[in-house]
């Protein structure tokens, strides 16, 4: 077995096989994840993978073709051919990034055949755990009582992570400053730090930092794994549900029949119970997209992103 399955084994718990369908879909399949291997994406791409290989009986290679915010593996899908490959296509790569770069070479609606969703991961609302501010109505009363005082970090500039905070400062009515960072994971240590207030980014990130504080998550119900955690909806930001969401999409030429059989594989394979429990340690409920629902989700985040760009001048170059 090859280092990647290896890898995909040990993260991954089997699914269970279903019946080989089409023979169209037999055929070996690229799937190329437009991050480096090892993070969220990275992961469930190897699941999607595994669930694609069991049902369909079609060997699938994983590429992981990083760079550009997921730009540069999401053009070479969309340019590729019609055939033989697929995307992990996700936020970052199909909604914010198109939003915030012009120089994005490829239309994230009509460039693609939009055929599952994946998962769609939250994002939290997190301070330090000794800090004074315990609760979303904490947050916005200190945001409040002085403009641009409460500083939050994010994970870089034109990310999920900063247009999410830009959003919070609408629904909330507030001016927050924000302070860029190389990932998470400093954003997090000047959390823990002091330096900065808190910061918005993916639960899997920082949902199991006991010197965190989550003040809110961006669902409307709230996760299994986070149960004591209210929803932003909850906290009365009902126009802050949001979602880190990572489906797979063809170039637009990929035949509807293969599009759909690939839907069948992963909805079939993401609904067992098994991969039920492991999508909600990630804080993602299960799902049943059609390639149509998909594609109509997709086509719905790329117009509400790039009004919020929009609207706060986000802009990365």
């Amino acid at each position: 077995m090859r280092r990647r399955s290896l890898l995909a084994a040990t993260l991954l718990a089997p699914g269970l096989a279903t019946p080989a369908l089409g023979q169209s879909a037999r055929r070996p399949l690229r799937l190329v994840v437009p991050f480096p291997a090892g993070g969220t994406a990275d992961l469930l791409g190897r699941l999607a993978a595994r669930e694609i290989e069991q049902a369909l009986g079609a060997p699938v290679v994983v590429d992981n073709r990083a760079g550009a915010g997921g730009a540069i593996g999401s053009d070479s899908v969309a340019r590729g051919p019609a055939e033989g490959v697929i995307l992990l296509s996700n936020i970052a790569s199909q909604a914010i990034g198109p939003a915030v770069n012009r120089s994005v070479p490829y239309n994230p609606v009509t460039d693609f055949r939009h055929i599952a969703l994946v998962a769609a991961v939250p994002s939290a609302i997190a301070v330090a755990a000794d800090g004074p501010i315990r609760s979303m109505a904490d947050l916005v009363a200190r945001a409040k009582a002085q403009a641009g005082a409460v500083r939050f970090g994010s994970t870089g500039i034109g990310t999920s992570s900063h247009v999410k905070l830009e959003l919070l400062k609408r629904a909330a009515g507030v001016d927050i400053t924000h302070v860029p960072y190389r990932g998470s994971a400093p954003a997090t240590a000047d959390v823990i730090g002091g330096q900065v207030e808190g910061l918005i980014a993916a639960v899997p990130d920082i949902g199991n930092n006991d010197r965190l504080r989550l003040l809110a998550i961006t669902l409307p119900e709230r996760a299994a794994r986070w149960p004591d955690v209210p929803t932003v909806v909850e906290a009365g930001f009902p126009d802050l549900v949001a979602t880190n969401w990572f489906g797979l999409s063809g170039p637009a030429g990929m035949p509807a029949d293969q599009a759909a059989e690939i839907n069948r594989a992963v909805v079939a394979g993401l609904n067992t119970p098994a991969l039920v429990e492991r999508l909600a340690s990630l804080g993602a409920p299960p799902n049943r997209m059609t390639p149509a629902e998909y594609s109509a989700m997709v086509a719905s985040e790329v117009t509400r992103w790039a009004e919020i760009a929009r609207s706060a001048n986000i802009r990365v170059e």
